[in-house]
């Protein structure tokens, strides 16, 4: 029982990093070591992490899409329900062979796959998993977020410019153009949850939900626009205009083949989990919830936006690019500032009645 009060008040993340740093202090004695232990401990937490939502995810999606399209969908590999699909993508693609084009920068088309990796795992850094944790939970988190998340721009340009083909180079200005075009209005939908929450530190907006309403019933125009515009960051239908095989030839990473390829693939579902944690995060209450330990009510919330966004990509017809850049300038991104006026104007409101 004090055991689960422990776990009730501090969470289950936290109660287990105070005991494993407690138990490195009696084996090292030394508080400098014990720290890079830990460190080195959050570090591949992330990337355990990140790996294991791959392959999980891509045998979700395959159901997913089976059940919203009648199909059967993985029922060979690993018996019955095709439990050993994912391990056998993996290693179909670490057994393919590694193609590299002739006449491309092989030095920036080698990094390219790297660079998108690196800022998509950075992220996950400053996303507070459980109460109290988060690996840098520094107070202007959203900012330093939006930055790092930003970069991801330019390896899908260098990729698609380095491969030589102007197919892919087309395809990663395409890719620029739609990310370029939905951080804008993404960025403004989350203005009014800093101004309800009064601060950018991602767990005091945790803590502020769970003193009044969760903000997609205080925010549902900025929620509506954050979801669609973090389907758009994502590259997934209806957005999926980085690889639009009928027109594209597969974007960006058209010349990519084998592990190479599979970073691209790898970055995509670290994205499909990170936004969907940044709505649990700034929408959906994070890991406030009753009866169970938080990071378990944070886990289902965000499997659930995982499958909102794996529901819209087996729903939605593809867009054009023409549509598409429309719909963000000339609809989410007035939404969005509109959202942020109306916001202010009950803010002041609240505050002179």
């Amino acid at each position: 029982m004090e055991l689960w009060n422990m776990i009730m008040e501090h969470g289950v993340v936290s109660t287990a990093a105070e005991t494993l740093r407690w138990f490195l202090m009696l084996i090292f004695g030394s508080e400098l070591i014990v720290n890079i232990i830990m460190k080195g401990v959050g570090i591949g937490a992330i990337l355990g992490l990140i790996s294991v939502a791959a392959i999980v995810f891509t045998y979700g999606e395959r159901k997913v899409c089976a059940f919203m399209q009648v199909r059967i969908g993985p029922n060979r590999v690993g018996g019955r329900y095709g439990l050993l699909q994912p391990i056998a993508d993996m290693l179909k693609l670490m057994s393919k062979e590694d193609i590299i084009p002739e006449g491309c920068d092989r030095v920036v088309w080698a990094l390219g796959p790297m660079l998108l990796f690196v800022p998509t795992a950075l992220i996950y850094a400053f996303f507070p998993f459980d109460k109290g944790m988060a690996f840098a939970d520094v107070n202007v988190g959203i900012f330093l977020m939006l930055a790092i998340s930003s970069q991801s721009v330019l390896p899908f340009l260098i990729s698609g410019y380095a491969s030589n083909s102007k197919y892919a180079f087309i395809g990663g200005m395409r890719t620029v153009a739609q990310m370029l075009s939905y951080e804008a209005p993404m960025v403004f939908s989350l203005l009014g949850v800093v101004m309800l929450s009064g601060s950018m530190r991602m767990c005091d907006i945790v803590e502020a939900q769970s003193q009044q309403l969760w903000f997609v019933l205080m925010q549902p125009i900025a929620f509506v626009v954050f979801v669609i515009s973090a389907t758009a960051e994502t590259n997934r239908t209806p957005f999926d205009l980085v690889e639009d095989e009928a027109e594209i030839v597969a974007g960006p990473f058209a010349e990519y083949s084998g592990m190479r390829w599979a970073l691209f693939f790898l970055a995509e579902y670290a994205n499909l989990l990170s936004v969907s944690i940044l709505t649990t995060v700034f929408f959906l209450g994070g890991w406030n919830g009753p009866f169970l330990p938080g990071v378990v009510w944070f886990g289902l919330k965000v499997l659930a936006m995982v499958f909102v966004f794996m529901w819209f990509r087996w729903t939605f017809p593809r867009t054009r690019i023409d549509q598409m850049l429309a719909f963000s300038w000339k609809v989410l991104l007035p939404l969005a500032l509109a959202n942020v006026l109306f916001t202010g104007l009950g803010i002041y409101a609240r505050q002179w009645f």
